[in-house]
């Protein structure tokens, strides 16, 4: 169906059944998926990252899927890297004739992918470093955001992750790159009314609980040497759970602040996709209450009338 160039993107808030609908596009159009997730990219990390590799087998056929396990725990995944990797998954599936569709929920990955920012590898400078060492963090995240505007506060909470993140700002102060390549996308999102959504979490939530989130924190702890302040970096599900497996929440507060958490998370996603169409991104939305084939004619009938 249409130009294969164009990236089918299936993206969205978190619980609103985007890789159910992604593998059944891919397999309706012949193609394969790349994941837009910034921590389905580490091995060992399937249920609190809702990997879902079950699902990327329908009607007897297997959808191959592309940026899911390809890091090991503890390893430094960024957009930079995330860039590169999609853009080398886009021209792998092209060269063999198949159709691309992105699926996920990173914003800031998907973000830079489908609006073409800049990143690229920034070395390490221990002249800097050695300056630094001396200075408060206060000063330092002063001069960082007189260079940049501070879209992620883990940068500021984490003294590595600060030095880290003006490095990297000085660098590209002083070295402007060519934008990325702009690439055609048309982009869904699945949609529900905010209490259907809460309750949609909810009820994840206890899913995975009850079907070995805690036992995968244990074993990334346990068997991968990762800390629990290690696995605060990725995502509400490892810092929470991994602080009750420390001792440090019972199971009740763990949950409610993680079901919290989890829904203030998936409003802020919802107010960054509001942003890029603000900047003029096209999202079409997907009415989430429809059955699931209504939702898939939905989408082939806007792919078939955009690109057509």
């Amino acid at each position: 169906m249409g130009n294969k160039k164009h990236i089918i993107g299936i993206i969205g808030q978190t619980a609103t059944g985007k890789t159910k609908l992604a593998v059944e596009l891919a397999y309706r159009l012949n193609g394969e998926i790349i994941s837009a997730d910034s921590r389905q990219v580490y091995k060992h990390m399937d249920i609190g990252t809702g990997k879902d590799l079950n699902e990327y087998t329908i009607h007897n056929t297997f959808i191959p899927y592309h940026l899911i396990d390809i890091c090991e725990p503890g390893e430094e995944y960024n957009v930079f890297r995330f860039q590169q990797d999609f853009l080398a998954a886009y021209h792998n599936i092209l060269a063999r004739e198949k159709q691309p569709v992105m699926c996920g929920g990173s914003v800031m990955y998907i973000d830079a992918v489908v609006s073409g920012y800049a990143f690229r590898h920034v070395p390490e400078n221990p002249k800097l470093r050695e300056q630094w060492k001396n200075l408060p963090d206060a000063v330092l995240t002063e001069q960082l955001k007189k260079l940049k505007p501070l879209h992620n506060t883990t940068d500021i909470t984490d003294r590595k992750r600060l030095e880290r993140a003006l490095e990297i700002a000085l660098f590209e102060q002083k070295n402007p790159q060519a934008e990325f390549p702009k690439l055609p996308f048309i982009l869904f999102m699945p949609v529900f009314e905010r209490t259907e959504l809460k309750k949609r979490i909810t009820t994840r939530l206890k899913e995975r609980l009850q079907n070995g989130m805690i036992e995968e924190v244990e074993n990334l702890i346990n068997q991968h040497q990762l800390s629990v302040k290690q696995l605060k970096y990725y995502g509400l599900e490892y810092k929470l759970v991994a602080q009750y497996v420390n001792g440090e929440l019972n199971y009740n507060d763990m949950f409610q602040k993680l079901n919290s958490a989890i829904a203030q998370f998936a409003k802020r996603q919802l107010t960054f996709y509001r942003k890029m169409q603000k900047k003029g991104v096209t999202i079409y939305p997907v009415n989430g209450n429809l059955p699931f084939d209504k939702k898939v004619d939905f989408v082939l009938n806007k792919i078939a009338g955009t690109i057509d």
